[in-house]
């Protein structure tokens, strides 16, 4: 079966005087997932977005869009896609329900649509209330029901949940979840790692402009491999068990004296946890706690691109 794409890119170039946001970038989103666009401030996330709703022209490379190219054909994109951008961009002046209103006259959707997504998103009960008024989850909420009042193709959200509570991130995340499932493409910009592993089908993590890997979140955590951390009784034990563990997984342990915790990863798919007991034992360590785990996400990131902490 062949695979068709609401996004494709090759190449892609984008450069600000010396600084080169993208340095050939690719990208394969089939229709109907969600993919996640992984990498730190300055990783050229934003830039690919702009590139690809047509706010920006590339230097190089190519890319289409619902099969529209983003360069001879902006305005075929444009009328397939919808945008929602790290700050909300609703008029506070006006009510909830007068800016959904006022943005289905511009886009030519009926008002009963306006009212619809009110509803869905939850902001019935506020939609007579300046938007100024609003929390900024709500405010997010009413950004992304101003995307919808015509349903997209494809729906570009550039970290749409950056500086909301948690209560208000999970209520974005079931509303992407949902367009899901109804069949629209997400391409969903975020450094919330944990967002991207709750929603994304496939992840692409970007490094200084390029995709530097891509996989589903359990493709990516098997590069990584598994991570096995013990807690022994004292400080003393940190070097017995640390060498145990490093003849185990292969890898250099690391040692938190304070913690009184040795970790290391291992991409040995038989090393059980039982049996990393049972060693440490035999080497008459006594142990509080024993884990073998899957990396999470961030551990991913930070291996991958090889830095010692996110760029906030």
């Amino acid at each position: 079966m062949t695979t068709t794409y609401a996004v494709l890119s090759e190449g892609l170039r984008k450069r600000y005087g010396d600084v080169h946001a993208l340095r050939g970038l690719d990208l394969a989103v089939p229709e109907g997932t969600v993919c996640g666009v992984l990498g730190p401030n300055g990783a050229g996330k934003t830039t690919a977005v702009r590139v690809l709703t047509t706010l920006v022209t590339p230097d190089a490379g190519s890319a289409l869009v619902a099969g529209h190219d983003v360069v001879r054909d902006p305005a075929g994109v444009r009328k397939r896609i919808a945008v929602t951008g790290q700050y909300a961009s609703v008029d506070g002046d006006l009510t909830g329900a007068e800016n959904l209103r006022l943005f289905a006259r511009l886009l030519r959707a009926p008002r009963s649509r306006a009212d619809e997504l009110l509803e869905r998103f939850g902001l019935t009960a506020a939609a007579g209330r300046p938007a100024r008024t609003y929390s900024g989850g709500m405010r997010r909420r009413l950004d992304l029901a101003a995307s919808l009042l015509v349903p997209p193709r494809v729906l570009f959200l550039d970290e749409p949940t950056t500086g909301l509570d948690p209560h208000s991130r999970n209520g974005i995340w079931d509303a992407v979840r949902e367009l899901a499932d109804q069949g629209t493409t997400v391409l969903l910009t975020t450094q919330y790692l944990e967002e991207a592993d709750q929603l994304a089908d496939d992840i692409v993590l970007i490094d200084e402009g390029r995709a530097a890997q891509r996989g589903t979140p359990a493709e990516l955590k098997a590069l990584v491999g598994s991570y096995a951390e013990v807690v022994v009784a004292g400080p003393s034990s940190l070097e017995a068990a640390a060498a145990v563990l490093d003849q185990l997984t292969g890898s250099v342990p690391v040692l938190d004296a304070e913690r009184r915790t040795v970790g290391a990863v291992t991409t040995d798919t038989t090393l059980t946890l039982p049996r990393i007991v049972r060693e440490i034992d035999a080497a008459g360590v006594h142990i509080i706690d024993a884990s073998l785990r899957p990396p999470t996400l961030d551990e991913v990131f930070l291996r991958l691109t090889d830095r010692k902490e996110l760029v906030a």
